[in-house]
């Protein structure tokens, strides 16, 4: 039962379709809901995938992909993309204001510039990708990678984020770890596996060595940025 609500609890924070309703964050149920994100990942990019051969036939290529994309987009209600604009927006103030900028609900010039020009490469590779499968593991392993960061590194400010830190044990960052891997094992993309931790880890000290730790948004432009990387790298390994 336990695990259940850990599910549903990942499920309501990643994405905007609700599940059982669980969005209360019990002692004891936040490090397995965080150890759950590449499970979420997966299901997310198995369902467009599934999506995608459904519709094969009957829609052209870059209808279909162009179309997944924004399919992407709706399920996770942005919520990263948010993250992201939040993050750029703190990279071009004085850092002891960039925290502040971050908080602020309303989106800055460069955050908006950003995340236009994002959005448009993200989608780009969407049309360029000619095996839509590969988004299963990409999507798996970008919230694969920010379980082992939320482990790692300092986190800045208050509510989910910390309280997840505190429960996170060695045994749940395996886990997702462990699902990680075997998925990108299956589909052969080993290098993946490796590549978005190195991204998160190093990225991840930058923003450290920045502001001192990590907080949500910095999780959400970790999980969007590392995408369009693997992305690009499955574009130009041919997938």
């Amino acid at each position: 039962m336990k695990l259940l609500q850990a599910f549903a609890l990942a499920w309501n924070m990643l994405t905007i379709i609700p599940f059982l309703k669980v969005h209360h964050f019990y002692k004891g149920i936040n490090a397995l809901s965080a150890m759950m994100y590449p499970f979420v990942g997966f299901i997310i990019g198995f369902v467009i995938y599934m999506v995608s051969q459904g519709f094969e036939d009957v829609l052209p290529h870059d209808v279909l992909h162009v179309s997944c994309f924004f399919l992407l987009v709706v399920i996770t209600g942005g919520i990263h993309l948010d993250g992201f604009s939040d993050t750029i927006d703190g990279l071009f103030v004085a850092k002891d204001k960039a925290l502040q900028v971050m908080k602020d609900s309303h989106v800055g010039g460069m955050g908006m510039i950003f995340s236009v020009s994002f959005l448009i490469l993200k989608a780009t590779l969407f049309f360029s990708l000619e095996q839509l499968s590969v988004l299963i593991p990409i999507l798996t392993l970008s919230r694969m990678g920010i379980v082992v960061i939320i482990y790692k590194f300092r986190y800045i400010s208050s509510g989910i984020g910390e309280l997840i830190k505190e429960e996170l044990s060695p045994l749940h960052v395996n886990v997702a770890l462990f699902f990680g891997f075997c998925i990108s094992m299956f589909y052969g993309v080993v290098w993946a596996f490796i590549l978005v931790l190195l991204y998160m880890l190093i990225v991840s000290q930058m923003f450290q060595r920045r502001y001192g730790g990590l907080n949500g948004d910095i999780y959400g432009f970790l999980i969007e940025s590392s995408e369009v990387v693997l992305l690009f790298i499955a574009v130009l390994a041919g997938f």
